[in-house]
């Protein structure tokens, strides 16, 4: 059977609402869909700023994972404002290299009105 383990990143919602940050199935790495919280919990008011938070937030777990960015191989940006497409795909262009992920961006509301951007990824080690 292959590997299969949780991540988590500290956030109280996890517990809350029963998930994990990652999970590692194998060589399969599934991120949830991660807000660009700071560490005290707050928000910037800036879209890109949350998104490069976020990014953070997913390298972090992605590292514990034993893998990095370049195993992304499906992004999905959900975004509060169509306002923000370019400048959060700017970013992920900035992020990404060939060959890079696929990707949805979706807009949407959030519990929160602070949050502006998550993103959710799935990677897979490579060999």
């Amino acid at each position: 059977m292959p590997e299969r383990r949780a991540i988590s990143s500290g956030s109280r919602f996890e517990k809350l609402a029963g998930y994990s940050r990652a999970v590692v199935d194998g060589e399969f790495i599934f991120i949830s869909a991660t807000a660009g919280a700071e560490v005290d919990g707050s928000f910037s008011g800036e879209t890109v700023q949350q998104a490069r938070r976020a990014l953070a937030i997913v390298g972090s777990a992605l590292a514990e994972a034993e893998a990095d960015l370049d195993d992304v191989v499906r992004v999905r940006v959900y975004l509060a404002d169509r306002a923000d497409v370019m400048a959060v795909s700017k970013i992920l262009g900035e992020t990404f290299d060939a060959p890079r992920p696929a990707n949805t961006t979706i807009i949407c509301g959030f519990p929160d009105e602070q949050i502006k951007v998550e993103l959710e990824m799935t990677a897979l080690k490579r060999r």
